[in-house]
């Protein structure tokens, strides 16, 4: 196929557009506020040779660069000659979906007058999968939950309610759970039909000559990318907080010509608890930590990750093998992208984003105020790591983008009352550019019955780093009646109890000497800096026309990071 500019753009978009209507039924029908408010969730069609061609516009990176993979091993056990119209194909193995239990993966083969022309693929975090629940404090794989292996959910057209029955049985709210398969399986038959639709409107026999297109185009533009980062030997190692004891990760990114290879050796091993991380997750985001420094414009698809390779020792912590539990596999597997960025530092310094405060995690079990079963996740984030020119921004993720679930929905859902929800003052790291805010997040639990409340979280004992001179964000705390506790551990609130956390801050970009006192003083004014922390980290003074008093009473408060007991 011979496309002009104009024509491959308007094909690509409306490619895209696709997967985004898909997106929104998914969201549309879903039972659970995971998907509907926090879009824990992912979208992507594939040509007829498994090639991922276009992804929704929102839609998690894990999800997104573990569902090639996903595919590849479904059509290993079902090959394509064997598939029907009206197939629909399911599983939750963390080895060979998105590296944990928690995550299902919906494939529909799209037939065209009887000939396959593609696949459409969706992938939600399930509200309940039995097992012990979502948490890191299983030791292995068979604890957290029930395992799927890639089978039919439907069989040419005809629902497996077998299957369904057995997933039914095995977990704590049903109702949600079946209905977000069953949203799974809405959402790719109407990409079925949009995709025949696109065909037919183009006059196209099928995808592959597109596709070939708008892969070789993605291919080009990446390799020019990476033909301008100096070749060599990056290196970078650091630590992070496990769940006995700190965790070292270590990664070598070469860069030759325009091809790149990511090594995680140095790494340590897997660990006797739920933090462990199949190879999948740590490949799908050191990709994308490549792809956010080189082709940010570029939407993803397979032709933007043929040049990058990622290789891991067998057994080491991101590379985690069966039956190792991964439940939390987040905790450790988002440090994949600052470490790569630290590592790319010298030879991108104008690219590299200072470290996120990432997500906090809390999986709730138990009963609401009725009575009635509660499995869900409140999604918590830290700030954002600021970038040259950029302040961080407060209380967003990095490198997930899940979304938080409105205050007024988690209270209707669960039961819980959300007493505090602010930003806290001085927890963006310092620099020319400040890294983005946390935040304060109180829950208590008003259902009148016991509530499990698992946390998933890191940045407690290593701050968010800077990036060139800029400084630290704050850390992370969790307190259950205002005691510190573990960020990874399982604690069951009595009715009354409370839950606080103090999200971390995002690290600054920059030596905050370079910091302009406008911005200073803005900072300020909006609550974001204290005058005593502008002083001690900005060595700032007033102007003859900022007067402090006057600073002073444009305050609003704010909450502190606590001290240490």
């Amino acid at each position: 196929m011979s496309l002009d500019a104009i024509s491959l753009g308007i094909l690509w978009d409306r490619l895209i557009s696709i997967t985004d209507e898909i997106i929104n039924v998914l969201v549309r029908t879903s039972f659970s506020n995971i998907v509907r408010e926090s879009y824990d969730l992912s979208c992507v069609v594939f040509d007829r040779r498994g090639r991922s061609l276009a992804q929704g516009t929102y839609g998690s990176p894990g999800f997104i660069g573990t569902a090639p993979l996903t595919l590849a091993h479904m059509l290993r056990r079902f090959e394509p000659h064997t598939l029907e119209p009206g197939d629909v194909v399911i599983t939750n193995d963390p080895w060979q979906g998105t590296g944990h239990l928690f995550d299902v993966s919906v494939m529909r083969p799209v037939f065209r007058r009887g000939e396959l022309v593609g696949y459409v693929m969706s992938i939600t975090h399930l509200p309940d999968i039995g097992g012990a629940g979502f948490s890191a404090t299983a030791g292995e794989v068979f604890i957290e939950g029930l395992r799927l292996p890639i089978c039919k959910l439907v069989h040419a057209g005809r629902m497996n309610e077998l299957l369904l029955e057995v997933v039914r049985v095995n977990t704590r709210v049903p109702e949600q759970t079946i209905g977000d398969l069953i949203a799974n399986v809405t959402c790719t038959a109407q990409g079925e039909r949009m995709l025949i639709e696109f065909l037919d409107e183009y006059g196209l026999k099928d995808l592959e000559s597109l596709s070939d297109t708008i892969l070789s185009f993605s291919e080009r533009a990446m390799r020019d990318e990476l033909r301008a980062i100096p070749d060599g030997t990056y290196r970078n190692a650091m630590r992070v907080e496990g769940f006995d004891g700190p965790i070292d990760l270590a990664c070598a990114v070469t860069v030759r010509g325009d091809e790149v290879a990511i090594d995680f050796e140095g790494t340590g091993p897997t660990v006797a608890s739920a933090i462990n991380v199949p190879f999948c997750y740590s490949r799908a985001f050191a990709i994308y930590a490549i792809k956010t420094l080189t082709t940010t414009k570029i939407p993803n698809n397979e032709g933007a990750i043929r040049p990058v390779t990622v290789t891991a020792p067998p057994g080491c912590i991101l590379d985690a093998r069966s039956p190792s539990a991964t439940g939390g596999r987040h905790i450790v597997g988002h440090f994949v992208v600052p470490l790569i960025f630290g590592a790319l530092a010298p030879a991108l310094p104008v690219r590299i984003q200072a470290d996120s405060g990432m997500l906090d995690l809390i999986n709730v079990q138990g009963r609401d105020r009725a009575g009635e079963p509660v499995s869900s996740v409140f999604f918590a984030a830290g700030g954002f790591g600021a970038l040259r020119g950029i302040d961080g921004a407060s209380c967003c993720p990095g490198p997930s983008n899940i979304t938080g679930t409105p205050i007024e929905v988690w209270e209707t859902v669960t039961g819980l009352f959300v007493a505090r929800k602010e930003f806290i003052v001085d927890s963006g790291g310092p620099g020319r550019y400040r890294g983005g805010l946390g935040q304060c997040i109180e829950m208590r639990n008003d259902t009148g019955h016991p509530m499990t409340m698992s946390i998933l979280s890191a940045c407690t004992e290593f701050a968010p780093s800077g990036v060139l001179e800029g400084r630290p964000g704050q850390l992370r705390r969790v307190l259950v009646n205002g005691r510190p506790v573990h960020s990874m551990s399982r604690y069951v609130l009595q009715p009354g109890d409370t839950l606080t956390t103090f999200e971390a801050g995002g690290g600054g970009y920059g030596p905050p000497a370079q910091r302009s006192p406008e911005a200073i003083a803005s900072d300020i004014v909006a609550g974001f800096v204290s005058l005593e922390g502008a002083r001690r980290e900005y060595g700032f003074v007033p102007s003859s026309g900022q007067s402090v008093p006057s600073l002073a009473k444009s305050l609003t408060p704010h909450p502190t990071f606590p001290s240490k007991p």
